[in-house]
């Protein structure tokens, strides 16, 4: 067999699809610039761009969004007064193009009421657990997400774990299986899934798959979907991706599901890539979790995905024919689980909200994973309070990043937060993956938001709430058990020269964009 000619290796490894949409995406900005600059020459026109650069700046502080992206917008625009008005206004004209927002809440008003609100659960959860009474109100009327008995959890600390169940679970799928996640990439995860997945199809289960094409688009070739789609499963890319200045691309769906006949559901941090079981290392040992529901709660991970589902092929399903069509036989005595999703085309921060009702309600001990720490203020204070007021605050973060702009910044954070009483540590193991909240052993929440800007507002995210599980126990002791693989923050560790102060401030700015 011939080998192809260094030459064209080169070309093709140049004008892959995603060099070739950077450089589309740097000509955009090029011309941009270049044409502004040179308009800029008139004296006139030069100083019209900074009023209308003023002018967008007072509107940006007008509006009622989130101070810190106030922020970070009207410093970048006031920094370069020639282009930053024309930029934005550029890139804000395109948000929610193509009726995003419209089709989902369209999608949404027609198959909410599939989630079947349990109100028995629900005035037992209230009564059982009274110091999580705020966050059960605040999800019963402000969300359509049902709070489930009936429920067996099991929690799964790594990603080998995680996958060894999950094998066993998709070879015994008799009806239909449904996967949503942010990364699918080639390799020994991926295949021994696909595998399975194909020999399912093969016996007439229904096998959907959606990836998000951003999130994969390093992983997988661009015609993937298609090749799929020729094995008999079902697959859509979420926001495909196009080389336009656009602010829909933010918007990503960087939910982990999966969900088999729907009476069971996997939910946690752990995308479909040899990393998370430790198959190719990155970052040294990869540290994640993930949590399995059989029962009842199954079913309101199956109507997320069906949402999403009928949103990208623009057409509606009949949700009723996915129910269960077999009792589950599972303990009715095992607490309530509470599964949910959060979007960014609606003006509710679940994720967020979860996570403030959670921080409020800590009498003991308030522990917490996640891989970056880029909050607002509002989240600072209440981890302050916490803290203030006798709480167990601790935070475990990576000490290896996979970004190290955006672990920078999350170690501007720390000073603020030790100062209080909270207690930060970094994962000296290698990458911290989890986003995991536990408190006072009767609530916690396993899922896929970060405690940053990108996962609070402007990615599609999901997770569950636990109360009083049996999981809750094991995800506690992972918890202890990480931190012997951890070093905690002190206050000199927080301290830096006047230099490292500087862009640190800086980067906090622009935390929000990042």
């Amino acid at each position: 067999m011939k080998r192809k000619p260094r030459i064209i290796s080169a070309f093709q490894s140049l004008f892959n699809r995603r060099v070739f949409i950077l450089l589309l995406i740097l000509l955009q900005i090029g011309l941009t610039v270049m044409l502004l600059m040179r308009w800029s020459q008139l004296k006139w026109l030069a100083d019209g761009f900074k009023l209308f650069s003023l002018i967008t700046a007072l509107h940006l502080l007008l509006r009622n969004d989130k101070a810190a992206f106030k922020l970070s917008l009207i410093f970048l625009i006031l920094l370069f007064p020639l282009v930053g008005g024309v930029f934005y206004w550029i890139f804000h004209s395109q948000t929610n193009s193509g009726g995003l927002r419209k089709r989902l809440s369209n999608v949404e008003k027609k198959t909410n009421v599939f989630f079947e609100y349990p109100e028995t659960a629900y005035r037992e959860a209230v009564e059982a657990i009274s110091s999580a009474q705020k966050m059960l109100h605040y999800m019963k009327n402000n969300t359509p997400f049902p709070i489930y008995q009936n429920t067996e959890t099991e929690y799964f600390r790594n990603g080998q774990s995680m996958l060894s169940r999950l094998l066993e679970d998709l070879q015994a799928a008799k009806h239909y299986i449904f996967m949503e996640y942010f990364i699918i990439a080639d390799g020994v995860m991926w295949e021994s899934i696909l595998a399975v997945l194909q020999e399912r199809v093969r016996t007439g289960v229904d096998v959907r798959i959606i990836y998000d094409d951003i999130g994969s688009m390093p992983t997988l070739p661009p015609a993937y979907a298609k090749k799929l789609r020729a094995m008999g499963i079902r697959c859509e890319k979420f926001n495909p991706f196009h080389p336009f200045l656009t602010s829909t691309q933010n918007n990503r769906d960087h939910r982990k599901i999966t969900v088999i006949d729907g009476q069971i559901a996997y939910t946690g941090g752990i995308n479909l890539a040899d990393e998370y079981i430790d198959k190719k290392i990155r970052f040294g040992t990869w540290k994640d979790s993930a949590i399995r529901l059989k029962g009842d709660a199954a079913w309101g991970f199956a109507v997320m995905f069906l949402q999403i589902w009928s949103l990208l092929v623009r057409r509606e399903e009949d949700f009723e024919v996915y129910k269960p069509r077999l009792p589950h036989n599972v303990s009715t005595k095992s607490g309530w689980i509470q599964p949910y999703s959060d979007s960014p085309m609606d003006n509710e921060s679940v994720g967020e909200q979860l996570y403030l009702r959670i921080i409020e309600r800590a009498h003991s001990y308030l522990y917490i994973t996640t891989p970056y720490l880029m909050v607002d203020d509002h989240m600072i204070a209440a981890l302050k309070s916490a803290a203030k007021c006798g709480v167990d605050v601790r935070i475990i973060t990576p000490e290896i990043p996979d970004k190290k702009s955006v672990h920078f910044t999350s170690r501007s954070y720390y000073g603020t937060l030790v100062d209080a009483g909270v207690k930060v540590y970094e994962y000296t193991g290698g990458f911290m993956h989890a986003k995991n909240v536990v408190s006072d052993d009767t609530v916690a929440t396993v899922g896929t938001t970060n405690f940053d800007f990108r996962s609070l507002y402007l990615h599609f995210e999901c997770g569950v709430c636990l109360y009083q599980t049996d999981s809750i126990a094991e995800i506690k002791r992972d918890y202890l058990e990480t931190l012997t693989q951890c070093k905690e923050i002190k206050k000199e560790d927080c301290r830096g020269n006047l230099f490292v102060w500087f862009l640190r401030s800086i980067f906090r700015i622009l935390a929000p964009l990042m």
